[in-house]
């Protein structure tokens, strides 16, 4: 780690971190206590310190969630590619061992989820209606627009002068409207469906959550109506509604739930990406020397920071089977974990894992997901994020932080991981 002092998270952590004990562990569980999971980051772009354990306990261990209950973390890089694409793991969040890593998850439980949340065969169904959608081809076509949206933010950066809050300035409103402007969402209520979003994804109590799930599908569902009415728009969400929705190929309900994976996900996911690749990057002067040097290396860059920051930390699924893996059985009905930035840090798939280096091949990362959830939106993303930090760094050359390193605050752990505000000045 190139710097000093870590930045302090949002919240107090515990004084006390110490796992609990599984009341009634496997009889073939590793015999030291499960870490909890999860946990808040000292440093935003490292694991927490926390983890260390998993680590060293490499492929697979215990983990104990936030309501006591126990998980096994896989933490290997292979293995994690092996159980990503194991047909005997589900993503439904409705059964019973599905492990909650926060109170959000559980009050997500009683409405239709869509895509991340569905086994096949309607995975398939659905993400074979989307793909057309998200393809490389796509995004490529859609690098203009994004360039645009990119100029525009910092061209108002700009006129209102330094210092700038990047994250409500830049690395939020990019992905809205670029998400917006492909689903056919008028960027005119993103204000509304950010907040929404926000509570869903960091609410404090379960009940802020469902309010603001049912906010979502009420204004998604006025949307859809708007669209029945009038047959002239060209976004995603035009095409559900024109081609899939009329003819009753899906319904209304199906229609809402993969309208708010794609909204949500489409932007909080990638604006937390640059915030958060923007202030790993001000902490690495010597390597944000280097793209400024040679632009080409870009590319190489966002996959390098798709593997350090890995903001998506905790995959979630349920053995619906025992699977004998690594020496151990998971038993049918225990709930499954990812820690992708334990797993993007794994010493046999890269060397000096916690180091960044932009000339390492990282494109094997799982920070996307691997298997049939692997992230529909990676071109997209991937498109959004190398226009977004090449074109900030390249048209603002003296960009830093406008505070202390320990002011800037990161969300806590048991949320994608980003930062919550990011004063810059240049």
């Amino acid at each position: 780690m190139t710097d000093s002092t870590p930045p302090l998270t949002d919240r107090t952590p515990p004084t006390d971190l110490s796992p609990l004990t599984d009341p009634t562990p496997p009889t073939d569980a590793p015999a030291t206590a499960p870490v909890a999971f999860p946990q808040d980051r000292t440093c935003p772009y490292h694991p927490p310190t926390g983890y260390d354990p998993l680590r060293a306990a490499r492929p697979l261990a215990r983990v104990t969630l936030y309501d006591g209950r126990t998980a096994w973390l896989v933490s290997g890089h292979e293995t994690a590619r092996a159980l990503l694409a194991d047909p005997r793991l589900s993503t439904d969040r409705t059964r019973p061992g599905y492990p909650a890593t926060s109170p959000r998850v559980v009050a997500l439980r009683d409405r239709r989820a869509a895509l991340l949340n569905v086994d096949d065969p309607e995975h398939h169904v659905q993400r074979r209606m989307l793909v057309p959608s998200f393809t490389l081809k796509r995004a490529t076509a859609l690098r203009p627009a994004i360039r645009r949206i990119v100029d525009e933010r910092i061209d108002a950066m700009l006129a209102q002068g330094p210092p700038a809050e990047l994250v409500n300035a830049f690395a939020l409103p990019v992905p809205s409207m670029v998400i917006c402007e492909l689903l056919g969402v008028p960027y005119s209520d993103h204000e509304f469906f950010e907040e929404q979003s926000r509570r869903m994804l960091r609410g404090r109590v379960p009940q802020e959550v469902r309010d603001a799930r049912d906010r979502l599908d009420a204004y998604l569902g006025a949307l859809i109506d708007t669209k029945l009415a009038d047959p002239s728009g060209d976004g995603v969400l035009d095409a559900l509604v024109h081609e899939r929705l009329r003819d009753g190929a899906i319904d209304r309900e199906e229609v809402i739930a993969l309208a708010t994976i794609l909204l949500v996900a489409g932007h909080e996911t990638t604006a937390n990406m640059i915030s958060l690749g923007t202030y790993t990057l001000l902490r690495h002067p010597e390597r944000l020397a280097e793209l400024r040097a040679d632009p080409s290396l870009l590319p190489a860059a966002v996959e390098e920071l798709l593997r350090m920051l890995s903001i998506a930390d905790g995959l979630l699924r349920e053995a619906t089977e025992d699977i004998e893996v690594a020496g151990t059985t998971v038993r049918a009905g225990e709930g499954v974990v990812f820690a992708t930035s334990v797993i993007n840090r794994d010493e046999g798939a890269y060397l000096a894992p916690d180091t960044l280096d932009w000339h390492r091949p990282a494109r094997h990362h799982l920070a996307f997901g691997h298997g049939i959830h692997q992230c529909l939106g990676q071109n997209l993303a991937r498109a959004e994020l190398e226009i977004a930090l090449h074109t900030l760094v390249a048209r603002l050359p003296g960009l830093r932080l406008a505070v202390p390193a320990d002011e800037v605050r990161c969300k806590p752990g048991d949320t994608i991981q980003g930062m919550l505000h990011l004063p810059v000045t240049w």
